[in-house]
């Protein structure tokens, strides 16, 4: 069974860094994209970044441009987001996610079928 796992969440101050990680086994990890999605307090899960299975092409919501860089390292099977720069207002659960089909990229828009359990990430001010 495909679950990612997340991990690195926490409570930071505002202007600080955190990095999380998502480990995915059952599948060979290199033939499939994977994302970030939070959700954060009062709204609806929204989309954080996404890259392609190759590594050499990802997308941002604009909201974070700049600040976050997801990146992956296939030969361990894990992919990472870089948070810089936090703000209160990301504050909020993030889920690792990735699609059921190999070598499917479709940006922003792409349909992930897997879903983790989420680590909380906490801003203060």
């Amino acid at each position: 069974q495909v679950q990612p796992v997340e991990s690195g969440g926490g409570l930071v101050q505002a202007g600080d860094s955190l990095r999380l990680s998502c480990t995915v086994s059952g599948r060979t990890f290199g033939n499939y994209s994977m994302g970030w999605f939070r959700q954060v307090p009062g709204k609806g899960r929204e989309f954080v970044a996404v890259i392609r299975h190759s590594g050499d092409t990802t997308d941002y919501a604009d909201s974070v441009e700049g600040r976050f860089t997801i990146s992956r390292d296939n030969a361990k099977n894990t992919s990472y987001l870089q948070m810089n720069s936090l703000k209160p207002e990301d504050t909020g659960v993030y889920y690792c996610v990735t699609p059921g089909i190999p070598f499917y990229y479709a940006a922003r828009k792409t349909i992930f079928a897997h879903w983790g359990q989420g680590t909380q990430v906490t801003v203060s001010s």
